[in-house]
């Protein structure tokens, strides 16, 4: 065993796969953060960063437990059944499932935000109707959607545990940094929550079409989500500037 890792620390083909492999978890690791940041922000202002890192935390711990079971989630990718000469294994399935409650949730919070009389929703930070519990349940319900799915590419990139047992806690730790301060500006920014449902809703979409065997190449959704928050952030500055404007004159 210490050959086999001295062996790979002496690779530069493991050190490139490492860096990789951290990067696409990172990417993948997006959605679920914007999802996290937007959820325990219902909690009330003392429990949302210690739900984050319990989450957070919950949500590696999960990964590595999947780690550790990876023969059989390799196994996930095979047929279990057809439907009208489609083909759909455990991870399709899972996935659909995800995607679903993805785009239910998304779609429901984005009514409420229209509503002229709205009800009391999830993403109203003024209102709480969510407990710590509930919201970590829900963080790892959705984290056990992308674990699968990024533990599968990662095999397909290396047959090395370690590289991916390392690449996923270096990307949980990043996210556990990110969490708190993406979610403040979440915060800070309402209208930026109008987004974040749209990147949900495309991404649950993302879900259910690649579960349909429809594979959507994940470079196209992250350019759209980065245009978007280009367009967006352009709008706050231009909103700021008419505001410094009305205050000086």
């Amino acid at each position: 065993m210490t050959e086999y890792l001295v062996s790979l620390v002496l690779d530069p083909n493991a050190w490139a796969a490492l860096c990789v492999l951290i990067v696409m978890e990172v990417v993948l690791g997006i959605d679920n953060l914007i999802f996290i940041s937007i959820l325990t922000n219902k909690l009330p202002a003392e429990q949302r960063e210690r739900t984050r890192r319990i989450g957070i935390s919950a949500a590696l711990l999960l990964r590595l437990i999947l780690l550790g079971t990876i023969a059989f989630i390799v196994r996930l990718t095979a047929p279990v059944f057809e439907l009208f000469g489609q083909g759909f294994s455990w991870r399709d399935l899972i996935m659909i499932a995800g995607g679903l409650f993805l785009v239910w949730k998304s779609t429901t919070e984005i009514h409420h935000n229209v509503d002229p009389d709205p009800n009391p929703d999830l993403f109203d930070s003024g209102k709480v109707s969510l407990g710590v519990t509930a919201a970590i349940g829900q963080i790892l319900l959705l984290d056990l959607v992308f674990s699968i799915d990024s533990i599968i590419t990662a095999v397909g990139m290396t047959d090395h545990v370690p590289i991916m047992v390392v690449a996923v806690i270096i990307a949980v730790s990043l996210m556990l940094l990110a969490a708190t301060p993406l979610a403040n500006f979440i915060n800070d920014n309402p209208t930026i929550v109008m987004l974040a449902l749209a990147f949900l809703l495309l991404i649950g979409t993302t879900l259910i079409a690649e579960g349909f065997g429809a594979h959507v190449p994940r470079g196209y959704i992250y350019a759209a989500m980065m245009f978007s928050a280009i367009v967006e952030g352009l709008n706050m500055l231009s909103r700021r500037a008419r505001q410094r404007r009305r205050g000086g004159s």
